[in-house]
């Protein structure tokens, strides 16, 4: 049977709602596949910063790291106040489960996350959030209202986006073309999460006013004080992603859509690696390592993730969904060696550091998913220039594995080792959209099974230009099945349209996976289906 979520930009707005079925059946019983109504704030607009007697929630909320029995909820007040999720089986709430959340304080910039606990697998949770005056719990401020949908323990349909690159090279909020309106396409498909893969802010990254554009018209951007320099104190970061939330599309979004993040380069600045100093006359602040640090309390504060005691803000975890999938958030930007030529022939680190790969390692091997998804930040095969040294893993060299490319034979031959199967990557940071099928029998490196690639972006800056914009490095026998880009330097903008994300769609009954690459308005340009591996049929 069709998925009318499957017809693009010409489904109705009721092809977003989620039909009746084995996997939509709500707590308590109650009727499923309903459509969310959200009564909330959002629906007027620009999030409240005026204060009244009550206090309010100022960026609306959002939901993350969702596992089968938990997630996280966040919200940000305009003063010292106590955050309160209550959880409902339906959208009425005539049935509520109270969860008292953190004091939202100046030391988080007002941010909180609260996690809810003994959540029902593999069904939607309907919450909302208000923000209580810390004298009288009374004095709440309206509530905000959104949705998730936990993760199964067996075997169900998966659907999950994912993109990258948001504000990117000048281009920001323009409310007069609509904002961030590839947000709107997204929600419209009713994923079960979407996964960040990175440069969600550009720090580093100024908004202009306008920008001219080669139609006549002119793009006029929001522009807030943190936005109009590059991001060095913690505040400035803070407001980097404080700037997104202003964009009515992106907290619709965020209510409905639970999300998955990861970082890359962007969150803290251009291209960096730990340790170096930055030869750059916009920074008072020339060492990464503190501007890093930053940059990684104000993405922990501002996002739904889930943090452990122990982790230091890690990024890096995994995050099951039952028999069907497990996805594998790796972050190549906190351990990455410095940017070279990348022709080393012994690894210095790579985009993992050791611990990380043999975390992953592990986990992989561990792993009983059907499929496994690396949720990366850098694509494997595309060469991407920092200067004379390269930014991500390949440098072009058509031989053997060197400098970072050492990294990623050890986990492939990893995987083939351990017949571990059913490994799909999913990326971003490059601008464009692609699909990369990899075989040994191509390579110049030999020891892996074949696996796919995905990459896709960016959701609202500047595009690569043609069908093949970054050059492709055969170490690992890369064929590119599809990729588009922009068609010349005259439209490599979010004003003419070409902004991309990506979809996975995983049946819980055949285990067929299916990706489709999509465009601003929704619209399909490729499909790829896949089929279990073997042991899994």
């Amino acid at each position: 049977m069709s998925d009318p979520r499957d017809s693009g930009p010409s489904a109705s707005a009721s092809s977003a709602v989620r039909r009746p079925g084995r996997r939509t059946v709500l707590l308590g019983g109650a009727a499923a596949g309903a459509a969310l109504l959200l009564p909330s704030p959002l629906a007027s607009g620009a999030p409240s910063l005026v204060r009244s007697g009550r206090p309010a929630i100022t960026h609306g909320i959002q939901s993350g790291d969702v596992s089968a029995s938990k997630a996280v909820v966040w919200a940000r007040a305009d003063r010292p106040a106590r955050m309160v999720v209550e959880v409902s089986p339906t959208e009425t709430f005539r049935q509520v489960r109270r969860v008292a959340g953190p004091v939202l304080d100046a030391s988080t910039d007002f941010t909180g996350k609260t996690l809810l606990r003994g959540l029902p697998a593999g069904q939607d949770v309907f919450y909302r959030v208000v923000v209580a005056d810390l004298g009288d719990d009374r004095l709440t401020g309206a509530p905000e209202y959104g949705r998730l949908r936990t993760a199964p323990t067996g075997s169900a349909d998966i659907r999950f986006l994912w993109s990258a690159d948001l504000a990117g090279q000048g281009w920001g909020i323009d409310p007069a073309r609509g904002g961030y309106r590839i947000f709107d396409a997204m929600r419209r498909l009713a994923p079960d999460f979407f996964i960040c893969s990175g440069d969600l802010i550009y720090a580093d990254g100024v908004l202009p006013a306008e920008k001219p554009l080669s139609d006549g018209t002119v793009w006029r951007n929001l522009v807030t004080p943190e936005k109009s320099k590059v991001a060095e104190t913690l505040a400035e970061y803070r407001g980097n992603y404080r700037y997104n939330l202003l964009d009515d599309n992106l907290r619709r979004f965020n209510a409905e859509v639970p999300q998955i993040n990861s970082w890359d380069d962007h969150e803290v600045t251009n291209n960096w690696y730990p340790g170096e100093i930055l030869d750059d006359s916009r920074y008072t602040e020339k060492r990464v390592d503190v501007l890093a640090a930053r940059a990684r309390r104000a993405f922990h504060e501002y996002l739904p993730t889930s943090t452990r005691s122990d982790d230091e803000g890690r990024v890096y975890r995994v995050i099951r969904y039952g028999e069907v999938l497990d996805v594998f958030v790796v972050d190549m930007r906190s351990f990455k060696d410095a940017n070279t030529t990348g022709l080393e022939t012994v690894s210095d680190g790579g985009v993992f550091g050791r611990q990380q790969l043999e975390w992953l390692k592990r986990e992989l091997k561990a792993s009983r998913a059907t499929w496994k998804v690396l949720a990366a930040d850098l694509p494997i095969s595309l060469v991407v220039p920092d200067g004379a040294a390269v930014e991500a893993i390949a440098q072009g060299d058509p031989g053997t594995p060197l400098g970072r490319e050492l990294e990623i034979a050890e986990l492939l031959a990893h995987a083939k080792r351990n017949r571990i199967t059913g490994m799909v990557w999913v990326t971003g940071d490059v601008h464009y959209t692609a699909a990369h099928h990899y075989d040994p029998s191509r390579a110049k490196f030999t020891d892996f099974d074949p696996f796919w690639e995905f990459v896709s972006g960016p959701l609202n800056a500047a595009v690569g230009i043609g069908p093949r914009p970054n050059l492709v490095d055969p170490t690992f026998g890369p064929e590119v099945v599809f990729a588009q880009g922009a068609p010349s330097t005259d439209v490599n903008n979010p004003a003419f349209g070409y902004q991309y994300f990506g979809e996975v769609a995983v049946d819980g009954d055949t285990r067929h996976l299916t990706v489709r690459l999509r465009d601003i308005e929704g619209t399909i340009l490729h499909t790829v289906g896949l089929t279990p591996p073997e042991r899994h049929r």
